[in-house]
């Protein structure tokens, strides 16, 4: 953070990890920035710890489910991203516990990342409005699995070699906003990759089913406070 705003995310890296809990959690955000960093030629490997299943009323789980993973494959190659990995934790109910913390663990040894993403770990996101537990336990996991994934004495029945390598801990969402990505050139591929969750928009209703003027007056908001047109903003913590 600078006296007049959030500094700019260092982009000095090469491999990145976004562990969120559901399909659409990157979307509402965080996508524009992972478009922008994919174009710079930056690998970018999603982990989601649940498949979004319990996410449509309307919808019993086991149909949703496999519906909302195949709207989320579609959604991250839009923003560049090949990869993504379901933990298959319960949705609406994923606890921030040993088992959590060992699958993201796991995940980090396995992709090396220099710079994990993850979802807002606070009780509430800027602006107001009581934070959900499965963003919050996901968020917090995931902070001390990076720690756990750098000792070689934690979950060693793994196999995997203890990764170091993580520089920062970026969280989207989060009311404290420290630094700042500008997705001015990005933001309609945002855009896109959140209208991909179809069915979930179509049950959710109301503004936040509606991609692009929901996603600009953030953008916009976060620009004006990053000294840029359109931006997406982060609590970075260096570790």
């Amino acid at each position: 953070m600078t006296a007049t705003g959030p500094a700019m995310m260092p982009e000095d890296w090469n491999r990145a990890l976004a562990v969120v809990a559901h399909p659409d959690d990157l979307e509402y955000g965080a996508a524009g920035a992972i478009a922008r960093w994919t174009r710079q030629g930056k690998s970018v490997v999603y982990v989601l710890a649940s498949r979004g299943e319990a996410g449509i009323d309307s919808m019993p789980p086991e149909e949703a489910g496999p519906l909302r993973t195949k709207e989320q494959l579609a959604a991250a190659r839009i923003v560049g991203v090949e990869e993504v990995e379901f933990l298959d934790h319960p949705d609406g109910l994923i606890e921030n516990g040993i088992p959590l913390r060992r699958d993201i663990a796991a995940a980090v040894r396995r992709r090396r990342p220099e710079l994990v993403v993850t979802l807002n770990h606070r009780e509430s996101f800027p602006g107001g409005g009581f934070n959900m537990a499965d963003h919050r336990n996901v968020g917090l996991a995931t902070l001390d699995a990076v720690r756990d994934a750098a000792n070689r004495w934690i979950f060693r029945d793994l196999g995997l070699e203890p990764w170091s390598g993580v520089r920062w801990v970026a969280v989207g969402g989060s009311p404290v906003q420290t630094h700042a990505v500008d997705i001015t050139g990005t933001f309609d591929l945002a855009v896109a990759s959140l209208r991909e969750h179809k069915a979930y928009l179509a049950a959710l209703g109301g503004v936040m089913s509606e991609p692009e003027p929901f996603l600009r007056q953030f953008a916009s908001a976060a620009g004006e406070l990053a000294g840029v047109p359109l931006a997406c903003t982060f609590e970075l913590f260096p570790i």
